[in-house]
């Protein structure tokens, strides 16, 4: 024990130790500003929730350093148990959980209350791990590669049963760790067109071309210029390619001209021009299988069945007050005093802090109480209120070192396992540390995310230190 002791002692990363004892200190420093008056307590008052926090703190620094002398090997073994343990407290909060603030996502033990959604995160990297080890992997292999999504979509799914999409979309994080094992670009661009094709559905809804329905015209549109690019880079000796793209790019210009002179719905012509192309692309298949060929047809179809559906799954499948949060991100509809007060506020608290900050525990709206969560999601506006510009920037700063200092570690461990769950730990950090601030101010639907180390919660920095502190003792062999 002495000897593992020494040996964890001596090889433990102890800059990302670092970055995270500063971050949890400034962090309970924020929370106690964001609650502070004039008559409240010190900042280890247990009546508070800077008090609480400290508990909290204290727990999870004990955790990490007792997961530091556990034999690394264990991760490994127990990783698939861990998940499995997780996914039935997932489902037991479905049917058990009490209806919070239109969630049900928290297991209510008397005064304590647990989030499983918060250990999930790690629990799924484990597996994801566990299950991308094995020699000479390849997770383009299809048996791989939806075993790796099954891993990654059973808890994301369980959580939005539970109405809790914030924690849900963080799981999405996971499709950086599976680009960077082999996954190609072709998906991640799928996601990206994805918001494209959701955020031009919404903005341009009700506006017309004729009697062309504009929002689905140019998404159809964007949809074919996609397919021509992937089409056209496509340099190896297939030159039916470029005819493709020249034919049917000649086809969608005519139809454009077309429409000045006969009124007709561009629509109908465009979806038709698409048909045609994803066939002749079949076609092309068929005859040389190159897996190019079968991208472009995949991303083509999966376009035109999300087209059609954005419609549904945004009236149907989310909330009002989430439909309301969307409109309100996206500049459709202002509504100050309702769903979009509490970014109004935050962004009035920020930027009221100017450069250096009104200074700490002078904030005018934290002590007004202007801005309702200002100490769980919206803790970044406490921050930009009293530290100003400056204060902001080195909180980034430390996030930015600690997510680039893990990539790094990642990227120096000999085993498969190690790696891919350090990218799994970066990925997290840095999807909740680009949603929360883009959320505070404004640029993103407030969703309902912690910002990691800083935000009030005990499952929050529990989940936060054990997904770090587990990479941790496995870089602290691994690399030797």
């Amino acid at each position: 024990m002495v000897y593992l002791k020494n040996r964890i002692w001596n090889s433990l990363d102890w800059t990302t130790v670092s970055i995270y004892v500063l971050m949890v200190v400034s962090g309970w420093f924020t929370i106690y500003a964001a609650g502070y008056d004039f008559d409240h307590g010190s900042i280890f008052d247990l009546s508070g929730r800077a008090g609480v926090q400290m508990v909290w703190i204290t727990l999870s620094v004990a955790i990490g350093f007792s997961l530091l002398l556990i034999e690394n090997n264990f991760y490994d073994i127990f990783a698939y148990w861990t998940y499995i343990f997780l996914i039935f407290l997932l489902v037991l909060t479905i049917f058990v959980a009490p209806d919070i603030k239109g969630s049900r996502s928290w297991l209510v033990m008397g005064s304590f209350r647990l989030q499983p959604a918060e250990f999930a995160k790690f629990a799924t990297a484990l597996a994801l791990a566990r299950f991308m080890n094995g020699y000479r992997f390849d997770l383009m292999r299809p048996r791989n590669f939806w075993g790796a999504l099954f891993l990654i979509f059973l808890p994301l799914c369980l959580i939005l049963l539970q109405k809790e999409t914030g924690s849900a979309l963080v799981f999405l994080a996971f499709f950086i760790v599976l680009y960077r094992e082999g996954m190609p670009g072709t998906i991640i661009f799928m996601g990206i067109c994805t918001i494209l094709y959701f955020l031009v559905a919404l903005k341009l809804d009700e506006l017309y071309w004729g009697i062309t329905p504009l929002s689905e015209y140019v998404n159809l549109v964007l949809t074919l210029l996609f397919v021509f690019i992937m089409l056209f880079s496509y340099k190896k000796g297939r030159p039916t390619s470029k005819v493709i793209v020249y034919f049917f790019g000649g086809l969608l210009s005519l139809s454009v001209v077309a429409s000045f002179f006969v009124e007709f719905n561009l629509c109908r012509v465009t979806l038709g021009i698409l048909i045609l192309t994803i066939l002749v692309v079949l076609v092309n298949y068929i005859r040389f299988r190159a897996s190019r060929y079968l991208y472009v047809i995949l991303f083509a179809l999966f376009s035109i069945i999300y087209l059609y559906s954005v419609d549904y799954v945004f009236n149907e499948v989310l909330e009002p007050y989430q439909q309301t949060r969307v409109k309100v991100a996206l500049g459709m509809i202002d509504d100050p005093g309702g769903a979009g007060y509490n970014v109004n506020q935050s962004k009035i608290a920020i930027g009221s802090g100017g450069f250096f900050g009104k200074g700490y525990l002078n904030g005018t709206q934290t002590k007004l109480k202007y801005v309702p969560e200002q100490d769980t999601d919206f803790i970044f506006c406490t921050i930009g209120e009293e530290r100003g510009f400056f204060g902001t920037t080195i909180v980034l700063l430390m996030f930015l070192t600690l997510i680039i200092r893990l990539v790094f570690l990642a990227e120096r461990q000999r085993s498969p396992f190690s790696r891919i769950y350090g990218y799994s730990v970066a990925s997290i950090l840095t999807f909740h540390l680009a949603v929360n601030i883009g959320m505070v101010i404004g640029i993103m639907p407030v969703i309902g995310i912690p910002l990691p180390f800083f935000s009030y919660g005990g499952s929050s920095i529990c989940a936060f230190t054990i997904l770090l502190f587990i990479f941790l003792r496995l870089d602290a062999v691994k690399h030797h």
